[in-house]
C-alpha cells in the first residue's frame, strides 16, 4: 500500500473511526512517553490533522495509575466540554466502560507511535476492518464447530454461543479496530500451547510475564482451567503463577472467559516484545499471528492471557486462519469488502509478519 504516512493514519482515526466534522472539539488524553509506552509524536500528528479539518483541539496529560486509574473530577469537567475524546493513553483501556461520560465520541488508540501510526495497520481504511469484524461475528454466530490449532501443538474445539449485543461497547470505539467480538470460552474444550504468560493489562502487578523454556499445555475442559501439563518444571511454575495472581487479586483462578484472534495483518510489532511485554500485550493481539484466550478472573480481559502463535481456526470445516494467515476472502462477504476497500485488500496481500518474536539470546 503506497502513500502511508502517520498524518494518514490520524486522518483515518478522526474521519473514518470518530466521524469528525468541522467544528467538533477535539480532547486527547494522553500518556507522556516518559512511561514507556506511547511515544511523544502521536499527540502532535493527530493535533495537527485535526485543525486542518477545522476542529478544535484540547490536550490533557492523564499520566499513567496502574493500581487506582480513575477520572478526576477535573478531567471529568474536561471531558464533558469535548465532542469527542481521543485516549492516546492506557488510561481509556483501563476504565473500559466505567467512569465514561455519555453521549461522547470515546476512541482508545492502539497505534502508540508516529511509526504505526504511519503503518498499515493506522492506514487501511477503519470501515473495511469494521466489515470484516460483522462479518466474521456472523460467521462465528452461526456456526456449529470451532477447532482451534497451532504448530505447539494446541487444539481445542468448541461452539461458538456468541454475545453480539452491544452490551455497553457502544460508547467506546477502538482504533484500529483489530479483532472481532471475543468469542465466550465456556463452551471450548481442549488443550492451549503457551510459551510464556502475561498480564491482559487490566491490573499491573509483579511478575507480569513468565517465560518457560519449552511450551506447557493447559488444559481446559468447558471454559474452566483444569491443569497444565508438559515439562514438570515448567507446569509446576505456571500453576504457582495461577495461585498468587488468582490468590492476590481474590479472583477465580480457574475461570477462562474468553478467545479472539486478531483480523488485521497491517498490525505490526516493530519492537522486541521482551524489552516490554505490557506494551506488546497493549497492541500486537491484532495481528492475525496471535489468538488470545482471556483467563484469570470470571470478567474480561482477566488478569493472565494465553498468547497462541500463528494459530489455524477452522469453522464449520473452512480453514479462515492458516498458520497464522487471516484468509478475509473466505468469509461470506469477504471478497467484497476487499474489492471496495483497495488499501485493505493491499495489506492482506502483503501482511506485515512481525509480531515482536525475537531468538533469546
Amino acid at each position: 500500500m503506497s502513500d502511508m504516512t502517520p498524518e494518514r493514519g490520524a486522518l483515518n482515526l478522526l474521519i473514518n473511526c470518530a466521524r469528525a466534522s468541522t467544528g467538533d472539539k477535539l480532547l486527547i488524553a494522553y500518556e507522556p512517553p516518559e512511561f514507556g509506552y506511547f511515544d511523544a509524536e502521536c499527540v502532535d500528528v493527530v493535533s495537527r490533522v485535526a485543525h486542518k479539518l477545522g476542529m478544535t483541539v484540547d490536550t490533557v496529560d492523564v499520566g499513567f495509575n496502574p493500581d487506582n486509574p480513575h477520572l478526576t473530577p477535573d478531567l471529568m469537567a474536561r471531558f464533558e466540554e469535548a465532542d469527542i475524546i481521543l485516549f492516546l493513553a492506557r488510561l481509556g483501556d483501563q476504565l473500559r466502560f466505567s467512569d465514561m461520560p455519555q453521549g461522547k465520541k470515546i476512541i482508545v488508540s492502539f497505534a502508540l507511535s508516529k511509526e504505526m501510526l504511519g503503518s498499515g495497520f493506522s492506514n487501511g481504511h477503519h470501515d473495511a476492518f469494521m466489515e470484516l469484524k460483522a462479518d466474521i461475528n456472523a460467521v462465528l454466530d452461526s456456526s456449529t464447530e470451532v477447532r482451534l490449532t497451532c504448530p505447539l501443538g494446541t487444539d481445542v474445539r468448541g461452539r461458538p454461543i456468541m454475545n453480539l449485543k452491544p452490551t455497553g461497547d457502544t460508547s467506546i470505539l477502538r482504533f484500529p479496530m483489530s479483532v472481532f467480538t471475543p468469542v465466550p470460552a465456556y463452551s471450548f474444550s481442549g488443550r492451549v500451547a503457551i510459551s510464556f504468560l502475561t498480564g491482559t493489562g487490566s491490573k499491573y502487578y509483579d511478575d507480569y510475564t513468565i517465560e518457560f523454556d519449552r511450551p506447557v499445555f493447559a488444559i481446559m475442559e468447558n471454559g474452566r482451567l483444569l491443569r497444565f501439563e508438559g515439562d514438570p518444571a515448567n507446569a509446576s511454575k505456571a500453576e504457582a503463577h495461577y495461585d498468587r495472581v488468582a490468590g492476590d487479586l481474590g479472583i477465580d483462578r480457574s475461570f477462562v472467559h474468553s478467545w479472539h484472534a486478531g483480523i488485521h495483518p497491517g498490525c505490526g510489532y516493530p519492537w522486541d516484545m521482551r524489552d516490554n511485554y505490557e506494551r506488546w500485550g497493549g497492541s500486537a493481539f491484532g495481528n492475525p499471528r496471535i489468538l488470545h484466550f482471556h483467563t484469570c478472573g470470571a470478567y474480561a480481559p482477566g488478569e493472565i492471557s494465553w498468547n497462541v502463535i500463528d494459530p489455524t481456526i477452522e469453522i464449520d470445516g473452512v480453514t479462515h486462519w492458516n498458520n497464522g494467515v487471516f484468509h478475509a476472502d473466505r468469509l461470506p462477504n469477504g471478497q467484497t469488502i476487499l474489492d471496495q476497500y483497495p488499501c485493505a485488500a493491499s495489506l492482506f496481500k502483503y501482511p506485515d509478519p512481525d509480531i515482536g518474536l525475537r531468538v533469546a539470546s
